[in-house]
């Protein structure tokens, strides 16, 4: 029995879907959990499985389709089984055809247009035995803009080339820089393409094939030392976001580092005891994502979305968590992470990374966030400029831990040193009001004992 595979709906927003790689060809046999291809939404990537055993009997779309959600994308069935009363093409009406072939019939005729324009007619040299016609005027000027008069059309008297001939000849016959134009004549090499400005014949040109043969081979074997990559889809849009970012909003960045000692204390003691607590393996980020949570809504000019003449300003704080994947960078939200414990907030951030990097994230998880949090700090940077997610108005950048110098009770002692980079919407806000929320959150951070306790 034929069943038809159907592009799936992931997320109330999705409208339709991109196939960017077919795992199975038509004729293939599939066996259930097979991946049979994999589709992009705008924010992720998604791989379907056969549901079904059987054959794939015919494929309805090729990749880089866009296909809307809910259409039948493929069927798998038994050798020989028709598979016509699920093929979405079938449903065009004679009048949509029509409408194509003509489409396609306009597009065959600019095409040959755009070809006949560019066949260019080379100019027949107005030559009288050995001696050109051409009057001292036409002469001058010809060696002055660097044309080779002997290709001119002659209109003065007898096909005399005159100064207007030598006009008409700069559009479309060749021209010779300074420097080679005695070369030029005294080899007629004839009508040749040239390397220079504007098209202009150079010296180079005029060498023998033994002289640049050498060189155009270097040249050609640089031009081809590269492998094209096309983007993918979501690569497409992250370009576009950060585009849209950079030249849409007002972004400054604020660097801070604090003390790390107390969370670093902190998390051994939990990563000691996590497994007679039942408690999950708390990560440094977590922390810092609970201590964000707790301090933003004191500025709330920073938990909010600015939309050009007016900002929507959270009640609770939906954090997004910037996902390094190799689809792309992903940005899934936790919602009202104010109102969830530090146990709380580290599972569900790690299964929102695990949706992210597995490719199965609900593309609703992938938007709604207030404020964002980006750690680059296990990749060893210590400070960076963190790029906008429009409309939010902030994003903290997390640094790696370096350790740094202080004076205590006289005497210089080394402390583990945290950087924090704050990067704002300066439409939305000014520096000292973003600055008195890094202040805040270095505090709660060095004492994050005492925030537990609130």
């Amino acid at each position: 029995m034929a069943i038809p595979v159907i592009m799936p709906r992931q997320g109330q927003s999705v409208e339709s879907c991109i196939i960017s790689k077919w795992h199975k060809k038509k004729g293939d046999k599939v066996k259930i959990g097979d991946l049979l291809f994999t589709y992009e939404t705008d924010k992720a990537t998604f791989d379907e499985e056969a549901k079904v055993e059987g054959t794939l009997i015919e494929v309805f779309f090729e990749e880089g389709d866009d296909v809307p959600v809910l259409t039948n994308v493929c069927v798998i069935g038994e050798e020989g089984e028709s598979a016509a009363e699920f093929d979405p093409r079938a449903q065009k009406d004679d009048s949509g055809k029509a409408d194509e072939a003509r489409v396609q019939e306009v597009q065959a005729q600019e095409k040959a247009a755009v070809e006949e324009k560019a066949v260019q007619t080379i100019p027949t040299p107005a030559i009288e035995g050995e001696r050109v016609k051409i009057s001292p005027r036409a002469r001058n000027l010809a060696e002055k803009i660097g044309v080779d008069y002997r290709y001119a059309s002659g209109t003065g008297p007898n096909g005399r080339i005159i100064e207007r001939d030598i006009i008409a000849l700069r559009e479309n016959g060749p021209v010779v820089t300074p420097s080679a134009m005695d070369e030029y004549l005294k080899t007629a090499p004839g009508f040749i393409s040239g390397t220079g400005l504007g098209g202009r014949i150079t010296t180079e040109d005029l060498k023998t094939p033994v002289e640049t043969g050498a060189k155009e081979q270097d040249i050609q074997a640089a031009q081809q030392d590269y492998v094209e990559v096309k983007l993918t889809n979501i690569r497409k849009v992250i370009a576009k976001a950060m585009y849209h970012s950079i030249s849409s909003t007002a972004q400054l960045t604020l660097n801070t580092s604090f003390d790390a000692t107390e969370i670093l204390a902190y998390r051994k003691k939990l990563k000691d005891s996590k497994d007679q607590l039942g408690l999950e393996n708390i990560t440094i980020n977590d922390i810092i994502l609970f201590a964000v949570s707790r301090t933003i809504l004191n500025h709330k000019e920073l938990n909010a979305h600015f939309l050009d003449d007016k900002m929507l300003v959270f009640n609770n704080v939906h954090l997004g968590i910037a996902v390094d994947t190799e689809r792309g960078l992903m940005v899934p939200t936790l919602f009202n992470a104010n109102k969830k414990s530090l146990n709380e907030i580290s599972r569900e951030a790690k299964e929102l990374i695990e949706q992210c990097q597995k490719g199965t994230i609900n593309p609703d998880m992938l938007k709604g966030g207030s404020f964002t949090v980006t750690n680059l700090g296990t990749l060893g940077i210590e400070s960076f400029t963190p790029v906008l997610n429009p409309p939010q108005t902030g994003i903290l950048g997390v640094n790696t831990i370096v350790q740094r110098v202080k004076e205590v009770n006289g005497e210089y002692v080394y402390y583990p040193a945290m950087g924090l980079s704050l990067t704002f919407d300066h439409r939305a806000l000014d520096g000292a009001p973003a600055a008195r929320f890094l202040k805040e959150l270095k505090t709660n951070l060095e004492n994050f004992s005492v925030l537990l306790a609130k």
